[in-house]
């Protein structure tokens, strides 16, 4: 049996019933094929069964023993993938022992055991159980950033289209509190809290992904005195300036106090370059402007992409670096995590 063109349906001899039918048939073909005449793309979920495997990568395809790139020494990384069409778009992650957490930019939640062999056990999968808005479309779970405590484990995360901050009890069981900063409010709808850090002294810093209008290129930064949620108003703002050319994806603290960002590129026809700059301890005050020191630049031919976490742990006193990259859930791109250690002169 052949369909009948739009056309032919609504222009061809037939009774009020064939015409109906004909005509609930398009709306079913259009709804199936078109999904954007549906409205706002609703996100997908990741199931409860999903797998993820892992292939090992190396720093530089050309030559297989480089492990050096500016000040850190390539520890080794993997590309991740999985069946499960959700899984992907990872922006920020958590590291603790030989667990790891990644969270996606839409809601969605994946860790696992990944042991000094990068052998990947015990996964689990889920999502955050709430968020600015009441649906799963993506403006409701733009979920770009992520901060941990690691005495309770609870969890803050910044969401971007909503310049808005939620705390979440530990393992994400449930969302306690959440907070709109007026500091953040101007933010542009896509260019939000890309970076969150939680400070040892019980800070948290915030850093928009783009330059807000009159910003000259700078990125605003709002430092709260403590957690964004109980008390967002205790805050005050400062200015960050990154590399020409790059945007903010993230930060994390080191064992020192400073800051270490994530600056990231995107340059024609397809490829991203990331730089990461170091920030003194106590460089933001209230209207300062920090510029920060680079310390090494991830480009071709070395392994590169859309690196949009970075976490830091210690192994034998030394600092280590963890990246993740979004993959924005295409094939150009993959979702890699790579491991570096900071030289300590750095």
């Amino acid at each position: 049996m052949s369909l009948l063109s739009p056309v032919q349906a609504f222009t061809s001899p037939q009774r009020p019933y064939e015409t109906a039918m004909r005509a609930l048939l398009i709306i079913v073909l259009v709804l199936t094929f078109v999904p954007s005449w549906t409205g706002a793309v609703r996100l997908a979920l990741l199931g409860d069964r999903a797998q993820v495997e892992v292939r090992r990568v190396m720093l530089d395809r050309r030559d297989p023993a480089r492990t050096r790139v500016g000040a850190l020494t390539f520890l080794g990384g993997v590309s991740l993938t999985s069946p499960d069409p959700a899984f992907g778009g990872f922006s920020s992650l958590g590291v603790r022992g030989e667990r790891v957490a990644l969270l996606s930019d839409g809601g969605n939640v994946v860790s696992f055991r990944l042991d000094d062999r990068w052998h990947l056990s015990q996964p689990w999968f889920g999502n955050l159980p709430a968020g600015p808005g009441t649906g799963w479309e993506k403006a409701d779970r733009d979920s770009e950033s992520m901060a941990v405590d690691p005495g309770s484990g609870r969890r803050w995360v910044g969401f971007e289209n909503s310049n808005e901050i939620w705390r979440f009890a530990p393992g994400f069981a449930r969302a306690e509190r959440f907070a709109a900063p007026r500091a953040m409010a101007n933010w542009y709808a896509n260019c939000g809290p890309e970076t969150l850090v939680r400070r040892r002294d019980g800070r948290f810093v915030t850093i928009s992904e783009t330059a807000p209008p009159h910003g000259h290129g700078r990125r605003s930064v709002v430092v709260f005195a403590g957690d964004p949620t109980l008390h967002p108003a205790r805050a005050f703002t400062a200015w960050y300036r990154p590399p020409r050319g790059y945007d903010v994806s993230d930060a994390a603290e080191l064992p020192d106090g400073r800051l270490i960002v994530v600056n990231r590129r995107f340059e024609p026809p397809y490829r991203f370059v990331n730089k990461l700059t170091l920030v003194a301890k106590n460089a933001f005050k209230p209207g300062a402007t920090v510029t920060g020191r680079e310390i090494a630049t991830l480009a071709p031919p070395l392994i590169h992409d859309n690196f949009e976490g970075i976490a830091v742990t210690q192994e034998a006193g030394a600092t280590v670096l963890w990246l993740v990259s979004d993959d924005n859930q295409i094939l150009l791109q993959r979702s890699l995590l790579l491991k570096f250690r900071l030289d300590p002169g750095a």
